[in-house]
C-alpha cells in the first residue's frame, strides 16, 4: 500500500526535523520524497502533527497469565489509540518471560492483534527468583533486547555480581527497579506526613536511594549497560545524573505519573493512586520535571498496569499497584512541553527516538527506509479521561475526568493504519 500523508506538521526528534510536509509511504517504509510518487490513499494532515510513532519503555498487558485484567489484543489496541507503537514489557508474566517459548508466543500474539510491536525484557533471573541466572543469551536470540527482574528483588549481591557480568557478556542492558526491599518493608505510599496521617505503612525515599548506590557500584565494577526504570525521588536523581557524568553506561526514566501526581494525591484512600514506587513529595515531583527538561531523564514511560475493579475495590493498602496509561501519556507528554516551555521536539523525543536507543533500536524516526510506524495527532483537540471511553481493559486511573489537549487521528505500523479516530 502506498501512502501520502499531506501538509502536516513533521517533528521528527532524531534526525532534529520540525517542518510542514509530506511523507510517502511504500511497502511498510518511509520513502525518499518523490514527485513521482504515486499514492493509493491519502491522508490529510492540515492542522495535525506528523510524528514518529512513541515507544512505551514500560507497559503490561496482563497476557500471559491474567487475562481478566487485560489481553494483548485489547491493550495493544488501547496503546495504538494512544498513537503507541511499540511496547516494551516486564518479564513478570505468567509464566514469567524466562524460556524462548514465552517470548515466541507473547511475538506470536502480539501479531496476531496486529496493532504494536512488542518488545519482551527477558528474566535476568530463573523465576525471577533472584538464585540463579537465567539463558541470557537464548533469550537474546529469540528477540529480546534486554534483561531485568522486574520488581522481584534479589537480595544476594553476589547474585546480582554475576547477574550483571553475564548480561554484559551478552551485550545486553539491564532494566533495573532499585529499591530496597527491607526499607520498601510491605509500605504502600510515601513515608511522611500524608502517610503518617492517613495510617500507611510508608516506603521512605531511601529504599529507592539505598537500592541506586549498590547498583552503581555493581555497575560500576561490571560496566554492564544498565538503564534505572522508575525513578520517583530527586535524590536519586541526583546520583545517577552524577554517576552518568563519571562516563557510566547508565540512562533512566520515570513514569508520566511521577510528573503530576504527589502524596497529596491519595487524598481519601484513592485506589487509583496506589502505585510503586509510590508518589512523592512536591519537591521530588519538582525535581523530576527538571530532570526531564535537562536531560538527566532520558524516557518517560505509562507503567500501563490495568486491573480489573476487584484489585481496586479493598482498603488502599490492599489494592493492586498500578495504573491504567497507555491512552494517556502523549498528552501529558504534550502538557508537559507547554508547562514548562520545553520544546515540543525535546518532549517527543522521550517517547520516540529516546527509548529506541535505550533498547538498541534503530526506530523512533521518520528517515527514508525506516519502518512506517508513525502517529498522527491533532495538538488543539480537547478531550476528557472517561472511563468508559478507554479502550483499554483496565479504567483505574487517577487522571480520570482530568480535561487534556491532543488527541491520535491516525497511527500506522509497518506503513499500515492500525487505529482511525471515530
Amino acid at each position: 500500500m502506498k501512502i501520502l500523508i499531506q501538509n502536516g506538521r513533521i517533528i521528527d526528534p532524531a534526525n532534529q526535523i520540525d517542518q510542514l510536509g509530506d511523507l510517502q509511504i511504500a511497502d511498510g517504509l518511509i520513502q525518499p520524497t518523490s514527485e513521482n510518487f504515486e499514492p493509493q490513499q491519502s491522508l490529510d494532515a492540515t492542522g495535525l502533527i506528523i510524528s514518529p510513532g512513541l515507544i512505551d519503555l514500560r507497559a503490561r498487558l496482563r497476557e500471559p497469565g491474567q487475562k481478566h485484567k487485560g489481553t494483548i489484543f485489547s491493550e495493544s489496541r488501547a496503546a495504538a489509540a494512544g498513537g503507541i507503537t511499540m511496547v516494551s514489557i516486564p518479564p513478570d508474566t505468567k509464566p514469567i518471560i524466562d524460556s524462548t517459548a514465552v517470548v515466541e508466543l507473547i511475538r506470536q500474539k502480539a501479531e496476531q492483534a496486529g496493532f504494536v510491536e512488542v518488545a519482551p525484557l527477558g528474566a535476568l533471573t530463573k523465576g525471577l527468583e533472584g538464585e540463579q541466572l537465567s539463558t541470557m543469551g537464548a533469550l537474546k536470540s529469540a528477540g529480546c533486547r534486554a534483561v531485568s527482574n522486574a520488581q522481584n528483588p534479589i537480595h544476594n549481591t553476589q547474585v546480582l555480581r554475576r547477574a550483571f557480568e553475564y548480561a554484559n557478556t551478552h551485550d545486553l542492558t539491564v532494566f533495573i527497579h532499585p529499591q530496597d526491599y527491607w526499607l520498601k518493608d510491605g509500605g504502600c505510599a510515601h513515608e511522611g506526613a500524608i502517610s503518617t496521617r492517613l495510617g500507611l505503612p510508608g516506603i521512605p525515599d531511601a529504599a529507592e536511594t539505598a537500592g541506586v548506590a549498590r547498583d552503581l557500584v555493581l555497575i560500576r565494577s561490571t560496566g554492564v549497560r544498565a538503564h534505572f526504570c522508575g525513578i520517583s525521588s530527586q535524590q536519586a536523581l541526583q546520583m545517577i545524573t552524577q554517576a552518568r557524568k563519571e562516563g557510566l553506561p547508565i540512562t533512566a526514566d520515570t513514569a508520566i505519573h511521577h510528573l503530576y501526581l504527589t502524596e497529596m494525591d491519595i487524598g481519601q484512600f484513592n485506589p487509583n493512586s496506589h502505585v510503586i514506587p509510590p508518589l512523592r513529595t512536591e519537591r521530588d515531583r519538582t525535581g523530576l520535571i527538571e530532570g526531564v527538561c535537562s536531560g538527566a531523564i532520558q524516557a518517560l514511560c505509562s507503567d500501563h498496569q490495568p486491573h480489573d475493579d476487584d484489585a481496586k475495590a479493598a482498603p488502599f493498602e490492599e489494592t493492586e499497584p498500578g495504573i491504567s496509561g497507555l491512552e494517556t501519556l502523549l498528552p501529558l507528554t504534550l502538557r508537559l512541553a507547554k508547562e514548562q516551555h520545553l520544546p515540543l521536539i525535546d518532549a517527543l523525543a522521550t517517547v520516540t527516538c529516546n527509548p529506541a536507543s535505550i533498547l538498541g533500536l534503530q526506530s523512533g524516526t521518520l528517515s527514508p527506509g525506516a519502518p512506517a510506524n508513525i502517529t498522527l495527532f491533532n495538538p488543539d483537540t480537547w478531550w476528557t479521561v472517561r472511563a468508559d471511553q478507554l479502550l483499554s481493559a483496565g479504567k483505574n486511573s487517577p487522571f480520570l475526568n482530568w480535561e487534556l489537549q491532543g488527541r491520535v487521528t491516525h497511527t500506522l505500523l509497518n506503513g499500515a493504519i492500525v487505529y482511525e479516530a471515530p
